[in-house]
C-alpha cells in the first residue's frame, strides 16, 4: 500500500483550535468505486477462492504482475477493511474464535477455554430443518431452513415418497441438525474467501481512469 495514496490529492487540515495555521495532508477520505454493473458482467471477471497464504498484495502481483495493484482486487469485492473483511488464517482465526467466547467458557460450570466452549456441542449457535428432495433421475435438491430452538425440537425426521400429477416419483426426506458457535465463526470466515478479480486486460484502463477520478 505504500504508493496507493501517493495518487491522492493534498487537502488542509487543522487538529484543534490552537494550532498556529494549516497543515497539507493527504485527503485520504477521496473514494473510488466500480460501477455495480461491471461487477456483476460474468465476461469481466474470474471467481477466485483466496489460499491460506494469500494477501491482497499477493493476488495482485500473481494476477496483475504488480503488487501495489492491490487496491483493485479490494475494491472490485468491496473490501473496506483488509483485516477483518478478509478471510483470518486458521491460527488467527482460532485466537479469534478463544477471545471473543472467553467470558462464556468463564461463566461456564466447569471453567473452559474460549475456544474449547465455542466447540461444545452443548452450546448451539443455530438450529437447522434440512429438507431434502430426490427426482426419479437421481437429481437432488437441498433446502436448509434456519430456525428457532422449539421449531426444531418438533422437527420429526421423515422418509416420504410422492408422485406428480406427470408420473415421475419423488423422495423427500426431512432431518435436522445444530452448529455449534465455532462452525458458525468458521463458515463466516469462509464465506469471504470467493471473491471476484477482474480480468487482467482491464486493468491499465482502470488504472488511468482511477488516478483521474482520485485527483
Amino acid at each position: 500500500m505504500a504508493k496507493y495514496f501517493n495518487y491522492f490529492s493534498k487537502t488542509f487540515y487543522t487538529s484543534d483550535d490552537t494550532s498556529p495555521g494549516l497543515d497539507t495532508v493527504t485527503n485520504i477520505i477521496s473514494r473510488f468505486a466500480f460501477e455495480n454493473s461491471l461487477k456483476e458482467n460474468s465476461a469481466a471477471f474470474y471467481p477466485y477462492n483466496i489460499q491460506e497464504s494469500d494477501t491482497p498484495e499477493i493476488i495482485a502481483r500473481k494476477f496483475y504482475d504488480n503488487s501495489e495493484r492491490h487496491w483493485i482486487v479490494l475494491l472490485f469485492n468491496n473490501i473496506i477493511d483488509p483485516q477483518w473483511d478478509w478471510p483470518l488464517k486458521e491460527k488467527t482465526l482460532i485466537d479469534y474464535i478463544d477471545s471473543k467466547y472467553s467470558a462464556n467458557g468463564a461463566a461456564n460450570t466447569t471453567v473452559q477455554t474460549g475456544i474449547a466452549w465455542a466447540m461444545s456441542t452443548n452450546n448451539v449457535q443455530s438450529y437447522f430443518k434440512i429438507i431434502t428432495r430426490t427426482s426419479f433421475d437421481g437429481t437432488k435438491t437441498i433446502e436448509k431452513l434456519s430456525v428457532d430452538a422449539n421449531t426444531y425440537a418438533n422437527v420429526t425426521p421423515s422418509l416420504n415418497s410422492y408422485t406428480l400429477q406427470d408420473g415421475t416419483s419423488i423422495t423427500q426426506t426431512v432431518t435436522k441438525e445444530t452448529q455449534s458457535y465455532y462452525q458458525y465463526e468458521v463458515d463466516l470466515n469462509e464465506a469471504k474467501r470467493t471473491i471476484k478479480l477482474i480480468k487482467p486486460e482491464f486493468v491499465p484502463a482502470i488504472e488511468k481512469e482511477f488516478k483521474k477520478v482520485i485527483k
